[in-house]
């Protein structure tokens, strides 16, 4: 790796934290009904506004020692790992696809996934406000920027939410009970907009993957047997979503000339 490609790395990581920082306020506010624009950024436990000084993303965790300025009460580590994943994620994009608006496009794509992601985790809910958009918008731009034919954008959101959907009934149908949350249907049918079938078939695939071992992991911690242990999915279709975006024709290609050859 040369010089000027680390510095250029080192400079979208920070941008992307920096990114991340907001999209942490998205996370904390979105759920809460509170405008993601005004006020400014505050202290959750005394309330008082944070100056730029205080609020640069991953630095003023560590300067302040993980703890307000103002009151001394504990910072989540929420918030730096949210800063630190979408740095991660806007290199890991740069990487993938270079200086271009394709690039762009996807980590949109990412950090909407980070959003959504922080969201379930801490409320077990996916906002319609962002996944329904979410399916209009990056259906527009996979067809203007991505270049993908509409029939593909179509059938990946129909794949997406259907085939959830499907399950959702089925698990009701036979428990009388609901297994699967609307949102899960609703992001599923927002990851086929941008992804298309295949993307719904493998972001399925992985996730249910990584949510069963999660689950069974869950489980042995708290020593508990109960399989009506809730956790959220979306984390998981989320992950799923970009391990397709990064490494998904890397392994589709070495399942099927490595495994099935």
């Amino acid at each position: 790796m040369t010089l000027s490609l680390l510095t250029v790395l080192c400079l979208i990581f920070v941008s992307g934290a920096c990114i991340g920082s907001f999209l942490h306020v998205c996370i904390y506010r979105i759920p809460r009904n509170i405008s993601i624009v005004f006020p400014g950024s505050a202290c959750p436990a005394c309330g008082h506004s944070l100056p730029f000084y205080v609020n640069i993303p991953i630095l003023s965790f560590v300067v302040l020692k993980g703890r307000c300025l103002f009151c001394r009460h504990p910072i989540s580590w929420q918030y730096v790992m949210v800063e630190c994943i979408t740095g991660m994620l806007a290199m890991m994009t740069y990487l993938r696809f270079g200086g271009t608006w394709e690039a762009i496009v996807w980590f949109a794509f990412a950090a909407t996934l980070v959003v959504v992601s922080g969201i379930d985790l801490s409320f077990r809910i996916i906002p319609d406000r962002i996944s329904i958009p979410g399916i209009l918008i990056f259906g527009c731009l996979a067809w203007a920027v991505l270049d993908r034919p509409l029939t593909s954008i179509v059938s990946g959101v129909l794949a997406g939410g259907g085939i959830l959907y499907g399950v959702a009934l089925v698990y009701y149908l036979i428990r009388r009970t609901e297994g699967m949350g609307g949102g899960d249907i609703k992001l599923l049918a927002m990851i086929g907009a941008a992804t298309g079938v295949t993307g719904v078939l493998f972001t399925l695939f992985a996730g249910s993957l990584a949510g069963t071992g999660a689950g069974i992991a869950a489980m042995v911690k708290n020593r508990q047997t109960d399989r009506q242990m809730q956790i959220p999915f979306g984390p998981f279709l989320s992950a799923g979503a970009l391990v397709y975006l990064f490494f998904g024709d890397i392994l589709i290609d070495w399942y099927f000339f490595q495994v099935l050859s």
